[in-house]
């Protein structure tokens, strides 16, 4: 081995490490063929820790600060080492750092409805989602059960695993919280803080802490929305009799409005008899039941010469006693003052 490499190996007396970027929980230090040199300078910056590892078992850990490494500041290492000669020679071991800083701007959300029991509507569906934040908080408990022996671990690869306790603890939450789903608008804090409760223990066995958990919005599915609009919508409208007077009411400006007016439907002078029969069935039923109903008004005389005509010679058909068109010459009921065929005055 030339001496200058054997030199690089021997005095690596100066150890630390920044993060290449973010979402990086723990990396391992690069120490290939690397031998830590008695004394030498561990740094640990603020929002970090340091874990050592010998031969696959957890050693000693170190908070921010300035260390230098000597028996004394590495007992847990020194006796798994077995070191004599009082830690005069190089030693090898893995050193992982960690950062413990706030991961912030986490989501949650399920992807499906959950079906949770309801007090008022019995069963429904429900989806929800929100942010919340987290740090690594205890380096040995996420070594052991969460990263092993990896190199690096990063906030995705661990995202899942979180997600999934997340929407577990939100079921339990819901369960417990004895809140409607209407209500839930109102006490969405309430239910945040008590799915926190339900979620910190899982984090806890992870190494981390729970920062701040948050509920941002609680929904049904789309079939589900639209029966409660319904819903409301009818508990809006109230008393349906009343409700239908009104609509008959504010139909008849409507409809005198559009060309033709209620004669141009097609239905003529009968449909408008039926109209205001329909319209006295309204207003009856939205006064009081035993106020006595309003007669119908009579029907409006149909207006022309020749419907003028028409009627005269009914009823002139009916009498018998007829005369003469003083323009036409065409026999006419004599109580007629029109011609039903020339439309002529009669005198």
């Amino acid at each position: 081995m030339p001496f200058g490499s054997f030199l690089k190996k021997q005095f690596i007396d100066v150890i630390h490490w920044t993060e290449e970027g973010p979402g990086v929980l723990m990396e391992r230090f690069p120490m290939q063929d690397m031998e830590i040199q008695n004394g030498a300078a561990l740094t640990v910056r603020e929002s970090q820790m340091a874990l050592f590892v010998n031969e696959g078992k957890a050693a000693d850990a170190f908070g921010p600060g300035l260390y230098k490494l000597t028996t004394n500041t590495l007992p847990l290492l020194t006796n798994l080492k077995n070191w004599d000669k009082l830690f005069q020679s190089p030693f090898k071991s893995d050193l992982y750092f960690f950062s413990t800083r706030l991961q912030t701007n986490q989501r949650w959300g399920t992807q499906q409805p959950i079906t949770i029991r309801d007090k008022e509507f019995g069963a429904v569906r429900l989806r929800g989602f929100g942010v919340y934040s987290y740090r690594l908080a205890n380096p040995l408990a996420f070594h052991q059960n969460v990263a092993g022996t990896q190199a690096q671990y990063s906030v995705s690869e661990l995202e899942p695993q979180l997600r999934n306790a997340v929407i577990t603890s939100f079921t339990t939450a819901f369960a417990k919280s004895d809140v409607p789903f209407l209500d839930m608008a109102a006490n969405q804090a309430h239910l945040a803080t008590l799915i926190a409760a339900e979620l910190a223990p899982q984090f806890q066995q992870y190494g981390l802490e729970l920062a701040s958990f948050t509920v941002e919005n609680l929904s049904l599915p789309d079939e589900l929305q639209k029966r409660l609009d319904e819903r409301i919508s009818m508990n809006m409208v109230g008393d349906l009799r009343q409700y239908a007077a009104y609509q008959a009411a504010t139909s008849i400006p409507i409809a005198a409005a559009n060309e033709g007016g209620i004669a141009g439907m097609g239905v003529g002078l009968g449909a408008g008899v039926g109209m205001g029969g329909l319209m006295a069935d309204a207003m009856r039923g939205a006064m009081a039941p035993n106020a006595p109903a309003a007669p119908a008004a009579p029907a409006a005389p149909v207006a022309g010469a020749a419907a003028a005509g028409a009627a005269a010679a009914g009823a002139a058909a009916v009498s018998g006693e007829t005369k003469f068109c003083i323009h036409c010459g065409k026999s006419i009921a004599s109580v007629a003052k029109f011609c039903s065929e020339c439309g002529g005055a009669q005198g």
